[in-house]
């Protein structure tokens, strides 16, 4: 078992950065890969970021590429999405999750543990 917690969420203007963080506990975070997602109001859960395990390896919606960078420390067990240049539409619910596979995966129905989110509210 996985358990993850954000934090970091909060009000900004346009332009405006925020830096989220997903803290696990539980058996070998380290060895999971670990995506961001995010769910706006009658919207689908959507992908934003994910890192391989080792941190190597990211990948990033196209909609977020160049304005959000995913990290990890597994010393610290933690995860973090660094938000920079937010838009309005960036305003949504942000959660982080994990798979028991490993491997890239975008889909979050692949993704077996989540956090309870945090709201971003990006103002215009």
């Amino acid at each position: 078992q996985v358990q993850l917690v954000e934090s970091g969420g909060g009000l900004v203007p346009a332009g405006g950065s925020l830096r989220l963080s997903c803290l696990a506990s539980g058996r070998m975070f380290s060895i999971y890969g670990m995506g961001w997602f995010r769910q706006a109001p009658e919207r689908e859960r959507e992908f934003v970021a994910w890192i391989r395990w080792s941190g190597d390896l990211r990948d990033y919606a196209d909609s977020v590429s160049g304005r959000f960078t995913i990290s990890r420390d597994n010393t610290k067990d933690t995860a973090y999405l660094q938000m920079n240049n937010l838009k309005p539409e960036d305003t949504a619910v942000y959660y982080c999750a994990t798979k028991r596979a490993n491997g890239y995966s975008s889909d979050p129905h692949e993704y077996d543990y989540w956090g309870q989110g945090t709201q971003v509210t990006v103002s215009s």
